[in-house]
């Protein structure tokens, strides 16, 4: 891969719906952030957690990526207990976590109308998501949250979305990487029981075993 720009211009103008939706929330909110949410954690991590995109009250309103909604409760305080976080998840970003060997981005950066981006803007956004991966130069292992976050992964190296098995704790190498999947941290997955907190453990206990 040949680096390019990790992260989205604030105003990034490459997909029409999501710059409306953009605006629309700007006009609503203009105290939020309402633009791409930056990648957040170590530079020098060598554990890059992707997710799907942001969510509009969540990273689209604080600016860092699974930071204001419940997703972030799970998924920070799951990092704290593993090891991958210090401090303290107060749902806002200068509660003064930190995330340590580990950075988070997602696979769209810009808050998709109803969580749910389009295929077009996964492929506009990618090239961020290959650049965020080739500007880590210890990164070894990948966890994706959620189908649509391993669909980009596998492209953006350059692989086929049906590259290795998908399902929750499945995990294939690739690219150099090793990469494992698991459910989204979504309040809809955990109200169901289809995650649950020691499976979303149960994750992260893999990818410490396999930074070894």
């Amino acid at each position: 891969m040949i680096p390019g720009d990790p992260e989205p211009g604030r105003d990034c103008p490459i997909c029409p719906r999501l710059v409306a939706y953009r605006e629309e929330n700007r006009a609503l909110h203009p105290d939020w952030w309402n633009g791409p949410a930056p990648s957040f954690g170590d530079p020098d991590a060598r554990l890059l957690i992707v997710g799907l995109a942001p969510g509009r009250a969540g990273a689209n309103r604080t600016g860092r990526p699974f930071t204001g909604d419940f997703a972030g409760v799970l998924l920070y305080e799951t990092l704290i207990k593993t090891g991958f976080a210090r401090g303290r998840y107060l749902a806002r970003p200068d509660d003064g976590l930190a995330l340590v060997d580990c950075m988070i981005s997602n696979a769209v950066r810009c808050a998709p109308p109803g969580n749910k981006p389009e295929t077009s803007e996964e492929a506009n956004c990618r090239p961020f998501l290959a650049a965020r991966i080739a500007a880590l130069p210890r990164l070894k292992v990948i966890v994706t949250l959620g189908e649509v976050a391993r669909r980009n992964v596998l492209r953006a190296l350059g692989l086929k979305a049906s590259a290795g098995a998908a399902g929750h704790g499945a995990s294939c190498e690739g690219a150099g990487f090793t990469l494992i999947n698991s459910y989204h941290c979504s309040r809809l997955n955990t109200n169901t029981g289809r995650l649950t907190a020691p499976m979303f453990e149960a994750v992260f206990e893999m990818a410490r075993a396999a930074l070894g």
